[in-house]
């Protein structure tokens, strides 16, 4: 029998081009898919930085996109098979996939990720001869109007899922840009991509999809209610009957501490004592003294209001009153990337920021911090955790969404279960309270080594998820071809 053949569809994918989470999964996931035998190659835009990585590329298809010529290339870059949606005047641009070098949307990202979506349509109807996909597989908003294209075409078409990393991002454009993007007007409808009087793809794609998948079990339970759900509680209700939450993975090759290239001192699950000496060189890279008694707190983060990140502003005294020290990796609202820099020149002997991203450090400090904070609002999946439990950083994380999912709270489970520490409601006084108990179980050394123990030996890996993904697709795909 022939693999089943998968087309996923996104907009970043590392290691070519990444803003976040959703690059990470598009990265690893294919990778993991393929190893579960599925035939997988995903489309993306054709930015500079994956015109560059474009390996062995061959022209497939010419069309025009919304305002200019287009290309479908097919080539790789690394382990990865892509099909790259060529198309300059909608890519070839500075700044990132979504954003400006000033940091604003791009005024025309409808008509990009739509010339995106499109040509997962045009793949999805046979126009690829050499590869018909079973499934076509969207991720975010961004490739969300991919099930609606099929669903409004003649055509026979493939089955379709799209999986929500992140419903507060849901792409929302005016009524018009129904026209420009070739969608029928009778599409224009509450039962189709009409919201609100605007038009919104993620709605497009909730509403098309064969299935629905989002990134952990309790978030898929979250957004359909009316305040997880953002305005699409409603129709998450409606569709619960294809809506599975499966957890994401990280690519444990990459995140490896026993391999890490970037870390002082590697170390394994057997050689945990080694660990001792990435956290003395992250206390001197951010100009602390060496000292193994102070719980060393990490942060690799996006700066906004969702990560919680002014929860922990708050929660300050309470570290220096404790003897803590924090190191803090990120970027985000100009107002919080400020108060955590005031903060760090107040205190340079316990609190350090940098304002950024740098792959290597966010590494090092996986593999330097007794604990790595997480005290998200709402957090569909999250993946630093993940890579937490991995390096033996132990979490402290709000219980919400993913991080529920994932971190198993001292005082709620035994000690052979235990992972770390979770706090709800998520206030500062919560938060508070979870790094007060945090340090009062770091003081007992053997105590602290259990946790950090049961975190290295969980399993984050994407092999299991793969097969739930596998299931999902051999699931609609027998229900026959719509």
């Amino acid at each position: 029998m022939k693999p089943m053949r998968v087309l996923s569809v996104v907009s970043e994918i590392y290691p070519i081009i990444k803003t976040g989470g959703l690059a990470d999964v598009a990265g690893a996931l294919p990778v993991a898919l393929k190893a579960a035998g599925v035939d997988i190659r995903s489309l993306v835009p054709g930015y500079p930085a994956v015109m560059a990585a474009l390996e062995r590329a061959e022209c497939l298809h010419e069309t025009p996109a919304f305002g200019g010529a287009s290309r479908l290339l097919a080539g790789s870059a690394g382990t990865l098979d892509l099909f790259v949606l060529d198309a300059p005047h909608l890519f070839a641009r500075p700044g990132n996939p979504y954003l400006s070098p000033e940091g604003v949307d791009w005024p025309d990202n409808g008509l990009r990720f739509a010339a995106l979506a499109r040509m997962a349509w045009h793949i999805g109807i046979g126009g690829v001869s050499s590869f018909e996909p079973d499934i076509i597989h969207a991720h975010d908003w961004q490739a969300a109007l991919a099930p609606a294209y099929l669903h409004y075409g003649s055509q026979r078409r493939p089955k379709t899922v799209l999986t929500v990393h992140n419903l507060a991002y849901q792409g929302i454009f005016p009524r018009q840009i129904i026209e420009e993007i070739g969608l029928p007007a009778e599409s224009f409808t509450i039962d189709g991509v009409e919201y609100y009087g605007d038009v919104s793809f993620l709605k497009a794609g909730l509403q098309f999809a064969d299935a629905i998948t989002t990134v952990s079990p309790t978030y898929a339970r979250e957004i359909q209610s009316d305040e997880g759900g953002m305005g699409l509680g409603g129709l998450l209700r409606a569709r619960s009957g294809v809506l599975r939450g499966i957890l994401n993975g990280i690519d444990t090759d990459v995140w490896n501490p026993a391999t890490d290239p970037s870390i002082s001192q590697r170390f394994s699950l057997h050689t945990i004592d080694d660990r001792s000496a990435n956290k003395m060189a992250l206390q001197r890279r951010f100009g602390f003294e060496p000292d193994d008694s102070a719980l060393l707190l990490g942060v690799i983060s996006r700066l906004t209001p969702q990560k919680g990140l002014d929860l922990l502003l708050d929660c300050i005294p309470t570290l220096l009153k404790e003897g803590m020290q924090l190191v803090l990796l990120g970027s985000g609202e100009a107002d919080l990337q400020d108060r955590f820099e005031a903060a760090a020149k107040a205190n340079p002997k316990q609190i350090g920021a940098t304002i950024g991203f740098d792959e290597a450090l966010a590494h090092q400090i996986q593999a330097g911090a007794d604990a790595l904070v997480v005290p998200s609002r709402f957090e569909p999946c999250g993946l630093t955790q993940l890579c937490a439990l991995r390096y033996g950083a132990v979490p402290i994380v709000s219980a919400v969404g993913g991080l529920q999912d994932t971190v198993r709270d001292v005082d709620e489970t035994d000690r052979g279960q235990a992972t770390g520490f979770t706090f709800k409601p998520v206030t500062s006084a919560e938060l508070s309270a979870a790094l007060r108990r945090a340090r009062s179980v770091f003081q007992d050394k053997a105590a602290w080594r259990w946790l950090q123990t049961n975190g290295m030996s969980t399993d984050v890996s994407w092999r299991g998820r793969a097969r739930q993904y596998a299931e999902v697709y051999s699931q609609i795909a027998g229900e026959g071809a719509a």
